[in-house]
């Protein structure tokens, strides 16, 4: 486990307008301890797993669902499925403003995973700017301004957050404040990292800090995400990173109030603020591997099915009109008889057939254990047993 040294790291900043900032850890290490094993021993599991034989189709379904999540998290209103479409377009083919958004966000992912596999990377203002670019560029908004730090003028001033959620934030108004602590965030995530404060713990503090200083007029929570995972991925972390977007969403209202929660902890000098935020950092990470680990080794069993199935028809063990049922079981994962018989793929494959040839041929799926039938009369690829086996008759 790492070293207490690092939890004694802070940095004070006395803007000129904001009063004084505290960049602190704000945990005890050995309270977390626990926490940060369960993530690594989650991560030990989900690398071990063959990855390389899926690594392309989880990496699509991990972008896809990552950027839903984060999209989401800030109103975009595209379902998954569509954006799953949108990203798989050529760019000169979006033309709407939510599918722009989605395009935008995928290019920081790009972004993202390209500079935490360069060698001697660290976190600095340019990447910062450069994620904001690329997530705002071409919307129309008028707090859109792609790579522009936020100086606010005397008439207006920016809030953060709503009272349901653990109250309204007033972050820095003035921009060379902004840059001054953003400046003084990245020294200060530098000192932690070269104390060898876990990727685990920075950069979840990076997040919350970030989020504190709020430096773009729109697209802060987009950016603060691609960092935090930027930190994570070039720890070596692969995959979760992003696909903790998920936890964000589903756990949103935890999300949203935890920045509240730690900031008024930090502000009446409470002992350990921001371990809130970190522990469901935590466990969002453990979660998300061990949903990753599972979603592995699935796919992995649908391979070596299709391969079994393919391999059954090449043998004669299985006829034309059998394999077409159980490929549709291995797209659907399960299918009710009354689903099947009203399916007109289905009615056509037995057209001029009897209905005991229909029986037969489900039945001798079932010898084979290519297909199991439930109680409820549901047939079920054998990748997937369910716990309600019918008796073979």
């Amino acid at each position: 486990m790492p070293s207490q040294n690092f939890t004694q790291i802070s940095l004070r900043l006395d803007t000129d307008r904001f009063g004084p900032f505290l960049f602190q850890v704000g945990i005890e290490a050995d309270s977390i301890e626990f926490a940060l094993q369960r993530v690594e021993d989650a991560h030990e599991r989900f690398v071990a797993t063959p990855l390389s034989q899926v690594a392309t189709q989880l990496e699509r379904e991990v972008v896809v669902g990552s950027v839903f999540g984060t999209n989401t998290i800030e109103g975009g209103t595209l379902t998954e499925a569509e954006t799953a479409t949108i990203l798989a377009l050529d760019p000169a083919q979006v033309l709407e403003v939510e599918q722009r958004r989605a395009v935008n966000i995928k290019a920081a992912y790009d972004l993202s995973l390209k500079l935490a596999v360069t060698p001697g990377w660290s976190l600095n203002t340019d990447f910062i700017l450069d994620l904001h670019r690329l997530i705002t560029q071409d919307i129309p908004h008028p707090d859109n301004r792609p790579a522009l730090l936020r100086n606010d003028p005397k008439d207006r001033i920016t809030h953060v957050g709503d009272e349901a959620l653990g109250g309204r934030y007033k972050p820095p108004q003035y921009g060379k404040d902004i840059r001054r602590l953003l400046e003084a965030l990245i020294q200060w995530h530098g000192e932690l990292e070269a104390a060898g404060a876990p990727a685990l713990i920075r950069a979840p503090l990076v997040h919350l800090y970030y989020e504190q200083i709020h430096p773009f007029w729109d697209g802060n929570g987009r950016v603060g995400r691609v960092i935090e995972a930027t930190l994570l991925q070039a720890a070596g972390y692969r995959y979760a990173p992003f696909a903790l977007a998920r936890y964000y969403l589903s756990n949103i209202d935890a999300y949203f109030t935890l920045f509240n929660t730690c900031r008024k902890a930090a502000a009446k000098g409470q002992s350990s603020p921001n371990r809130p935020f970190v522990s469901f950092h935590l466990e969002g990470m453990r979660q998300t591997l061990n949903s990753l680990h599972d979603r592995v080794n699935r796919m992995i069993a649908m391979r070596l099915y299709e391969s079994d199935i393919r391999r059954a028809l090449d043998e004669k063990q299985i006829n034309a009109r059998q394999y077409t049922i159980v490929s549709q079981l291995l797209d659907k994962g399960q299918l009710s008889l009354d689903e099947l018989r009203l399916s007109p793929w289905y009615t056509s494959l037995y057209l001029k057939l009897k209905d005991k040839t229909r029986r037969r041929d489900l039945l001798r799926l079932c010898e084979l254990e290519l297909a199991f039938l439930d109680t409820d009369n549901r047939l079920w690829p054998s990748f997937i047993s369910p716990q309600n086996l019918k008796p073979r008759r």
